[in-house]
């Protein structure tokens, strides 16, 4: 099989030449890294990396294939393959698993997302951990400009178009869709309740539900203005609510609190946070580029968690206890389900 080359280009003018196992086409967006072992389908349709150019550190990739592409599936967690572009350090042409339907680079093709292996992933993430994200681009024979997907409102372009009803339940959870993984909705309906999924500018006011929740997604949370107003709207009808990764953001921005651009994120299924609160400690699947400043936390929030690499805010709480959110994913998909408790007390703060 003859490989084509293309290059790596960073916006500081290191440039990486790899081999293309995707589809050929130019890309640009924010370079970032996954720590992970496994989980490149999950994570690669996951709506919080749009506009990103993954780069993978596990030196294997694309062994156990692709499943069935169906949307629904436990392996996908939206409709499409959400980020620019993929990188590798060696991509597996053969791949082995009883699931298995496709190969990653057919997948990637299909959906025409371009992939490069042979890329020294380590030096590479070198470099981003000690001058942090950059903007990137992959490029064959055509070029093509830096994107910076933060200066502008990508939420709005991953979010559900319109209202939808999924689940059966007593209680009727209201989810603001800033780019929800599949996996949250599933694990509100397996616990009985009626999900009613709004755009991430809709107006509450309109809808009749007892409890809120604010999804994960993309991109700078200060852009996410209507999203924040209707936080606002939630804490002052005194409606229950939990916010998770960028929903997090979003909450502490609506009680009058700041957040900041990480140096390079938090992206991984090992994250290891503290509760503030009990003293116990878990282990986290997170993938976020912003964080709260608990600096500027008003008197009426506690912080419920806390990094333990490096001392970030990973989750806020009222002292009412009937508002809270949590910046990594406590529906894992991929990663440990240490945390899936988060939802039972949210719930129970609802009335189930």
């Amino acid at each position: 099989m003859n490989k084509r080359s293309a290059l790596l280009t960073l916006e500081d003018g290191h440039v990486f030449e790899g081999f293309s196992f995707g589809y050929e086409g130019a890309a640009a967006g924010e370079v970032v890294f996954n720590t992970g072992m496994v989980g490149y389908p999950e994570s690669l349709t996951d709506p919080s990396y749009y506009g990103q150019i993954l780069v993978l550190t596990y030196p294997l990739i694309g062994n156990y294939g692709v499943p069935e592409f169906k949307f629904g599936s436990d392996n996908f967690e939206s409709d499409r393959i959400q980020v620019k572009g993929l990188i590798v350090a060696d991509y597996s042409e053969t791949y082995s698993h009883w699931d298995a339907r496709q190969s990653l680079a057919e997948w990637l093709t299909t959906h025409k997302i371009p992939a490069l292996s042979d890329i020294d992933t380590r030096y590479l993430t070198q470099i981003l951990r000690e001058k942090g994200t950059m903007l990137g681009k992959i490029e064959f024979s055509e070029p093509i400009e830096f994107y910076d997907p933060n200066r502008q409102n990508i939420v709005a372009e991953v979010t559900c178009p319109q209202p939808q009803i999924s689940g059966r339940g007593n209680k009727r959870i209201a989810l603001i869709d800033c780019g929800c993984k599949r996996s949250i909705v599933t694990a509100l309906e397996r616990r009985n309740c009626e999900v009613l999924r709004l755009p991430w500018n809709a107006d509450l006011s309109g809808y009749d539900f007892s409890g809120l929740l604010i999804s994960n997604g993309p991109g700078d949370p200060q852009m996410c203005t209507a999203t924040i107003e209707a936080a606002c709207l939630a804490l002052k009808s005194d409606i229950p609510t939990l916010g998770i990764c960028l929903g997090n953001q979003i909450l502490a921005l609506a009680a009058g609190a700041k957040t900041y651009k990480l140096k390079y994120g938090h992206r991984s299924q090992n994250q290891p946070v503290v509760d503030r609160l009990s003293g116990r400690c878990f282990i986290t699947s997170q993938n976020h580029g912003f964080a709260v400043d608990e600096r500027s936390l008003l008197e009426d929030w506690q912080v419920w968690f806390s990094n333990l690499n490096d001392r970030t805010n990973e989750g806020l709480i009222h002292r009412s206890g009937r508002f809270m959110s949590v910046q990594f994913h406590p529906e894992a998909a991929p990663g440990p389900l240490d945390t899936s408790f988060i939802f039972d007390r949210f719930l129970e703060v609802v009335g189930y």
